[in-house]
């Protein structure tokens, strides 16, 4: 059964007539006509009745029309939809990040969104380290990373630099000085993160290398809880000053540098080198690439 011979149906139905179906569909009767006899040899059923004038429907017939009008709002809806897809009305982007590098994508998104503001954008915490494969393997349209892709498969837009500082309340004693050491910051308060992470352990490595003491005294699983509870004086924490603009700029937070724990690290938006992207992917990277920075 072809959808076309579905559509020949339809306008016999509509038109309650072969010969105006034909002129409809700008096709012969005869052809119209074999149409309809192949869909009536292929159910063994009679579609209309010969006998009366208008081409009116047997019950089969009336069966048949009813699911072909059905198959026709599905075949416009598919069509339409992937309309929407190319033009972008629709469409979705899938970006592995871990918690600290959401910041660095928000303008990006923004962007992004003002373009295109029907297009979904959805970002999966992943480790960083699981974030190449996944990219490569399609689960991923794109990931940030704070290293350059090993994989011959990635590319990357380098999207700036972040450094880690220590995150104080206003009032604290050290909040109004430029730069600490980490014997300094290690004497404070700590409150640090609970998720391991290869920034995490170098930073806990140096102090073991110069044998400095670290005073963590509450460890807790997310950024923002961790920056509420500075923000409550309950201790200091070392975190990546993007992830602290607003609350800095607001001054909610004050931030020192701790030149001996900057880790300084690239963020970086990985992608396929090759392969068929999705329209929203496109778009998406061409704004990452507008924020590019040089290396």
């Amino acid at each position: 059964m072809e959808l076309n011979e579905l559509q020949v149906l339809q306008a016999v139905a509509a038109e309650r007539s072969f010969s105006r179906a034909a002129v409809r569909l700008h096709r012969t009767q005869p052809a119209v006509s074999q149409a309809i006899r192949r869909l009536e040899d292929e159910l063994g059923e009679r579609l209309f009745d010969r006998s009366s004038k208008g081409g009116r429907l047997t019950e089969a017939g009336t069966i048949l029309l009813d699911y072909a009008e059905r198959l026709t709002r599905l075949t416009e809806e598919a069509e339409g939809a992937v309309r929407e897809l190319q033009e972008l009305r629709r469409g979705r982007v899938v970006i592995g990040v871990n918690e600290a590098a959401v910041h660095v994508l928000l303008p990006i998104v923004v962007q992004f969104r003002d373009a295109h503001p029907h297009a979904q954008v959805e970002m999966r915490r992943v480790q960083s380290r699981q974030i190449p494969s996944e990219v490569l393997n399609r689960s991923l349209d794109f990931g940030l990373v704070t290293f350059p892709p090993g994989e011959r498969g990635l590319l990357s837009v380098p999207l700036g630099v972040d450094e880690l500082v220590m995150l104080t309340h206003p009032t604290h004693p050290l909040a109004r000085r430029r730069q600490v050491t980490m014997e300094e910051f290690g004497r404070q308060t700590v409150i640090a993160h609970n998720d391991p992470s290869p920034r995490r352990e170098r930073v806990l490595r140096l102090f073991e290398q110069k044998h400095a003491p670290i005073n963590i005294q509450m460890s807790l699983p997310s950024l923002d809880g961790i920056k509420r509870a500075v923000e409550m004086k309950l201790g200091v924490a070392l975190l990546p000053r993007r992830c602290a603009l607003s609350e800095i700029a607001r001054k909610q937070l004050a931030a020192v540098r701790v030149p001996e724990l900057r880790v300084p690290r690239t963020l970086r938006l990985i992608y396929r080198r090759t392969g068929e992207s999705s329209h929203a992917a496109s778009a998406f990277l061409k704004a990452a690439q507008v924020h590019a920075v040089k290396e």
